[in-house]
């Protein structure tokens, strides 16, 4: 069954409530100052019933231009939208920009309402539907189907809800409901003997009675307690309805519209989002780099700066890449739409789509930046996961970690991920509680940096096994947790890129080799045992011929390694050769 939420957009005073009331009998103006003024100041919401048995929900939102944050929250997760125009009067301003609005946030699906027919003659009915249609060319409502109606004495309701139920059938698409649930909030109250209470529109996946999620970004976790559905009780809501839910563990007042509910650690608070950023074509202004905007993006609205990316401003018609500097924390996931009005005066002015919901701070005009945004906006999941992954050269990247960052479950990554990794795209660690992931490019560049500082060294120490391994991992990869620098390390050297000599590092063909210095130092130290027998020698004691004491030590080492001489003693450390010990251990 589908879930379909249909929503109104239109000028103040065109009859959108009114029409509601048409189609559903229930007034959706709750407050009473809205009763008072007759105007819609908040989102109202309802439900009817199809021919078929679905049942739509129906939410009225706001024409006056004064609202139009709350316009645009109640646009989220909306299948349709009923476009309402007055036929005594015709397109108005709203009407305009909420229609751009509609397209900035992709939504297609529409139709075209002439509310108040009643009020005018055939004649003029005409010629209103005739000077719509061609103010509509070029527009996402330019073949939208169009329904003259009167929400007052009830003509063409029925062919609207038949036309409403037809685009259902035919157009709409089933939400999907396997993917993380999120739920973007528009409205937070308390009720006596309930307690906290919010509404929204299902985005995706499923939510369930008694389910721990997490209130994003204030992070704090909550408790499903209860769930309507079009006022009825259920254990479970789905991807697409409108639903109430009743939170446990947590206050109104820790909560605003814009938080988002979602699945604990599967999704990240960002202060900072890459987009695709485009200027409506009928604006007057411009967006220079670092202008200040107010963003809207689900049920969000805050402050930000424009950070244009590949250009210095962009003007009416045009889009460019752009990094949204934030002045609070927000959820989002790549390919949710948004929208920006100018700072002062209030106005839209644009909108686009975001890259990435966690960027990385981006320099503008730098080509690889605009490379990688643009593999982004145009690369699968498959892509989005192998980017994320490679951002993470130095730290590697868990599952968990990436479907925060991504917004998608675990789940839903997993093919995608097996898909890398069959290419050697990316690597795999899997560990206990968790996988980390590698890309190979950082692989293939730490295994390089690692050769240059062995070959390095072993120039330097020719008589020295390698690096210790712990000093490898603090070098290089300190942010990697041990195990799993264990587990790179290991694979290298199953490879033959590297061997280890006790938790030394090595390359593969290093070969200690005894040249004529090594042989004289080797000579000496071997005579001043020998001459000293059972009285052994501290390092001090021994007279080094000139050489280097670290030379010395180095060769001494190699001598104890393949078994010619040994170390006796704890704190005070004395050497001899080892036959003299293991004489000594056979007396």
């Amino acid at each position: 069954m589908k879930h379909i939420i249909i929503g109104t957009a239109g000028h103040i005073d065109h009859g959108k409530t009114t029409l509601i009331r048409a189609l559903t009998g229930r007034n959706t103006d709750r407050l009473k100052e809205e009763q008072q003024r007759g105007i819609t100041i908040d989102l109202g919401f309802t439900w009817f019933d199809m021919k078929d048995g679905n049942r739509c929900g129906i939410i009225d939102v706001p024409g006056h231009e004064k609202f139009i944050n709350n316009m645009v929250a109640g646009v989220v997760g909306m299948d349709l939208v009923l476009m309402v125009i007055a036929a005594d009067e015709g397109i108005m301003p709203q009407t305009r920009e909420h229609l751009d609005i509609l397209e900035l946030l992709g939504i297609n699906k529409t139709i075209l309402v002439l509310n108040k027919c009643d009020l005018v003659d055939q004649e003029w009915l005409e010629m209103v539907e005739e000077e719509t249609r061609e103010r509509l060319k070029g527009t996402i409502m330019e073949n939208a189907p169009m329904v003259p109606v009167s929400s007052v004495t009830g003509e063409g309701i029925d062919k609207l809800k038949d036309t409403i139920a037809e685009m259902v059938k035919d157009e709409v698409e089933q939400r999907d409901i396997n993917s993380i649930s999120r739920l973007p909030i528009d409205r937070v109250f308390t009720l006596p003997g309930i307690g906290t209470v919010i509404t929204g529109t299902l985005l995706s996946g499923t939510i369930t009675q008694n389910d721990d999620l997490m209130m994003y970004p204030v992070m704090k976790e909550c408790r499903i307690r209860n769930i309507q559905v079009h006022g009825k009780d259920v254990g479970k809501c789905e991807a697409g309805q409108r639903v109430a839910v009743n939170l446990a563990n947590i206050k109104k007042e820790e909560i605003h519209r814009g938080c988002v509910i979602a699945p604990v650690n599967n999704m990240e608070t960002t202060r900072r989002i890459d987009v695709r950023l485009k200027v409506l074509k009928d604006s007057e202004r411009l967006i220079r780099n670092r202008e200040r905007l107010h963003l809207f993006t689900g049920t969000s609205e805050v402050l930000c700066r424009a950070v244009l990316l590949d250009k210095e401003e962009l003007g009416p018609g045009e889009e460019g890449l752009a990094q949204l500097l934030l002045e609070d924390d927000i959820v989002v996931k790549r390919g949710d739409r948004f929208v920006v009005r100018f700072y002062s005066p209030l106005e839209t002015i644009g909108g686009g789509v975001v890259l990435e919901s966690n960027p990385q701070k981006k320099k503008r005009f730098n080509e690889s930046s605009l490379d990688e945004l643009k593999r982004k906006e145009s690369g699968s999941l498959a892509d989005i996961c192998e980017l994320t992954i490679r951002q993470h050269a130095d730290t590697m990247i868990t599952r968990t970690e990436l479907s925060r960052l991504t917004a998608h479950s675990q789940e839903e990554l997993i093919p995608y991920l097996e898909e890398l990794v069959d290419q050697d795209i990316i690597l795999e660690y899997p560990m206990k509680k968790d996988v980390f992931y590698w890309h190979r490019d950082s692989a293939f560049a730490f295994r390089q940096a690692v050769t240059r500082t062995l070959r390095e060294f072993q120039i330097t120490h020719p008589y020295r096994y390698g690096i210790n391994k712990a000093e490898i991992h603090n070098q290089f990869l300190k942010h990697v947790k041990l195990n799993v620098f264990d587990d790179v390390i290991a694979r290298m050297v199953e490879q033959d890129i590297f061997k280890l000599k006790n938790e030394y590092l090595e390359m593969a063909d290093f070969e200690i080799v005894k040249d004529d210095r090594f042989i004289k130092i080797e000579k000496f130290l071997t005579d001043s045992f020998e001459k000293c027998g059972y009285e052994m020698l501290r390092f001090s004691e021994i007279d080094k011929h000139g050489y280097p004491d670290e030379l010395v030590m180095d060769v001494l080492r190699v001598l104890m390694d393949e078994k010619i001489c040994v170390k006796a003693g704890i704190d005070l450390e004395l050497y001899t050769m080892k036959h003299y010990m293991d004489e000594a251990r056979k007396k």
